[in-house]
């Protein structure tokens, strides 16, 4: 499948043969191999239009989806190509499948079964009024779950991210009751970009838990897990992921010990901590320095600091080589080939405008942070990255 589809597409097609859906099955698998290896690598499978390969989840991101599952019944009501299906029959003795598009129904039909998934019913169809008319496994006896990733595109065709602008629109407190009807707990997908305390707030006491998923330190989706018995936003467990290829780094923590954690402001000290993505997104800018003991630079200044090397810290880790002014020549005296990596943390520039400023190229094994300091001085952290081998 490593075919050129662009010298394909030139080709005239022989007779018989559909050239344009060989070529959309060779740019859907292409699309596929690293985000999907075990569907890349089984030959038997029909791939769906490369923009729902896109969609998909990726097998990590839906096994650790399935991970948080666990009984005799779920509810998949938006199935899509059915990755978050094939990684929950793993978990769940039955699986029920529901999707609109009936291309996508009829590709699932076929290869769950072929991926080892002979526990999942496959139905088309909408998936709220396929709960509402009873018409699934089971129908007096409500699942043990029900998942839902919403759909995120508006009108016309432009991505959305609250509930509210999401199809079916889950801020409604009665379409979450309704489906509370039919299941003990609900699994809910939603964009990475989505405020995690203000939809907290909005779903008014039905969340028990938030994971933030990130894979290789960019978030990737976060989940929201809903049950029958309200819990206080103060007791709501919020775990940050962040997926490697062969680990899983996880922080894991109330709502209310963020806001309660004590945390000290100073100066940068031997070595410097960038939280990932994930715990960036969970919102531990507090948590994360009391837990690890690390000093945080400034309030707004997301970068924390120590003396003593913390390797288990989520996130990276750089040894302090010099704290500058932010001066194109005490840059050229510091880094000689003005060549480094810039990130930018709670500072007035851009990094485009900051490299601009400071003459400075990308690349290279010197790490650059602009930042703000406690009392409000801008200054450049001049580091090493800190190899860490993390088990």
């Amino acid at each position: 499948m490593t075919d050129d589809v662009r010298a394909l597409s030139l080709r005239k097609s022989p007779d018989g043969v559909d050239l344009k859906k060989i070529i959309a099955q060779i740019v859907a698998r292409q699309k596929a191999k690293d985000k999907l290896p075990t569907w890349y690598a089984n030959d038997d499978l029909v791939f769906p239009p490369p923009l729902s390969v896109e969609q998909a989840s990726s097998e990590q991101t839906a096994q650790y989806k399935a991970s948080l599952v666990q009984g005799d019944l779920l509810l998949d009501l938006t199935g899509g190509m059915g990755v978050d299906t094939w990684a929950f029959a793993k978990r769940v003795n039955q699986v029920v499948y529901v999707e609109r598009n009936p291309e996508l129904v009829e590709l699932a039909a076929h290869n769950l079964p072929l991926l080892g998934a002979a526990n999942v019913l496959v139905h088309a169809g909408d998936g709220l009024e396929l709960v509402e008319t009873n018409t699934v496994v089971k129908p007096d006896v409500p699942a043990d779950w029900l998942y839902l990733d919403p759909h995120r595109r508006d009108e016309q065709g432009g991505k959305v991210v609250r509930l509210n602008d999401c199809e079916p629109d889950l801020s409604r407190p009665q379409t979450v009751s309704s489906l509370f009807d039919k299941a003990n707990r609900i699994l809910i997908k939603t964009s990475p970009l989505l405020d995690i305390d203000a939809t907290v707030r909005q779903l008014t006491g039905a969340v028990e838990a938030v994971h933030i998923v990130a894979m290789q330190g960019e978030v990737k989706e976060i989940l929201f897990v809903l049950g029958k018995q309200p819990t206080a936003q103060e007791n709501v467990q919020i775990n940050a992921v962040n997926l490697l290829p062969n680990q899983r780094i996880e922080l894991g923590f109330r709502w209310i010990e963020e806001r309660t954690a004590s945390v000290t402001f100073g100066d940068p000290l031997r070595y410097v901590y960038e939280p990932n993505a994930a715990v960036l997104k969970a919102g531990a800018f507090r948590l994360i320095a009391d837990r690890f003991s690390l000093t945080k630079l400034a309030p707004n200044s997301h970068l924390y600091t120590s003396d003593m090397l913390r390797t288990d810290f989520p996130g990276r880790i750089f040894a302090v080589q010099e704290v500058i002014k932010p001066d194109s020549k005490l840059l050229k005296k510091a880094v000689p080939t003005l060549k480094a990596n810039l990130t930018v943390r709670n500072f007035p520039q851009s990094v485009a405008e900051l490299r601009k400023k400071l003459n400075l190229r990308e690349g290279g094994d010197v790490y650059i942070f602009a930042t703000t300091l406690l009392h409000g001085d801008k200054r450049l952290l001049i580091t090493q990255k800190v190899a860490v081998a993390k088990s």
